[in-house]
């Protein structure tokens, strides 16, 4: 019996236990009762995770007319785009797009580059004192961003380095708001936003590549730097592109920082915030128009993120389960 299972292909053990569910009446109850349940918890959460984008969906499309016809759910009955093209104006659309991506994808790189030897030094590289400075690392992901608001905006509105600038000049430092200046180098220095947890996926990847590889490339006459840009960094390839993912999704979705450092910036974070001001309701009911608008505007800010991860969701799943990331 043995034999002719692994004959087939597969280990006995596998293959007998699925003998035993196939012509055990109880055994194969038990399983079909636990596919059901498996298959109604899927669909259940995966409607709870998809209802505001399915809701948004329907709303985008819906007519004035629809918002009061209780018959309606989720297809409209008169379906229209001059919802799209109302708040497509109002944020100014492919201008804040592309400000928003020039933003993020320049924000990503930067943090990339950072954290990556910020990782390999705490993983790799002993020095006095690495213990202290990778817990202040991870101490920075519980630091609210709001407590430490008014210094990094003042630090940025007269920006000085050493107090040369004062110094030769005579003024106040160099006026960085309104500009992508506060998020360059705050990522170009692994001081932005969540580089304490990109510093960590790094530190705990590379802590899981053998030691060998190291070895062979100081052998080689290899120093440090040549030996992460040439032999651990391509190995990382995992870990690079969840940060790189995770980096450039947050600094799209980010409103606080765009708000704090560029509030007359024209990208899709922040038009958002003031799309409700610019909204003016025609007729009676016009809470339930702005709400279709507003909801309509999170579409279109979302909507290239949903593109791209159609493309990048394969890698993006692979990459994490590589780094072991959870929750």
């Amino acid at each position: 019996m043995k034999e002719r299972l692994e004959h087939k292909g597969r280990p006995a053990a596998v293959a007998l236990t699925g003998w035993y569910i196939r012509y055990n009446p109880v055994e194969k109850l038990k399983h079909g009762l636990w596919g059901v349940v498996r298959t109604v918890l899927i669909f259940g959460i995966s409607f709870i995770i998809l209802y505001p984008i399915l809701m948004k969906l329907s709303l985008a499309f819906r007519d004035k007319a629809d918002l009061f016809d209780s018959s309606i759910v989720w297809i409209p009955r008169h379906f229209t785009l001059a919802n799209i093209k109302l708040v497509a104006g109002y944020l100014d659309y492919f201008t804040a797009i592309s400000n928003t991506f020039v933003l993020s994808a320049g924000t990503a790189f930067l943090q990339l580059i950072a954290c990556a030897l910020a990782g390999y030094s705490f993983a790799k590289l002993r020095f006095k004192g690495s213990g202290i400075l990778f817990a202040v690392v991870i101490f920075t992901i519980v630091i609210p961003p709001q407590t430490i608001m008014a210094p990094t905006y003042l630090h940025f509105r007269f920006f000085d380095i050493f107090g040369l600038y004062g110094l030769l000049t005579g003024n106040n430092g160099v006026n960085l708001l309104e500009s992508y200046w506060p998020f360059y180098i705050s990522s170009a220095l692994a001081m932005g936003m969540k580089n304490g947890l990109y510093i960590f996926i790094f530190r705990q990847f590379f802590r899981g590549l053998p030691k060998e590889l190291e070895e062979a490339a100081y052998v080689d006459g290899a120093g440090v730097l040549r030996t992460f840009t040439s032999v651990m960094l391509p190995n990382a390839v995992p870990a690079v592109v969840t940060v790189l993912l995770f980096s450039f999704v947050w600094q799209w979705n980010d409103n606080y920082f765009v708000n704090l450092y560029m509030a007359n910036s024209t990208t899709l974070s922040g038009k958002l915030l003031v799309l409700p001001s610019h909204v003016r309701p025609e007729y009676v009911g016009g809470i339930a128009y702005s709400s279709l608008l507003i909801n309509t505007g999170t579409l279109l800010a979302i909507a290239p993120i949903f593109i791209l991860y159609l493309f990048v969701q394969r890698y993006f799943v692979e990459s994490v389960e590589r780094t072991g990331l959870v929750g």
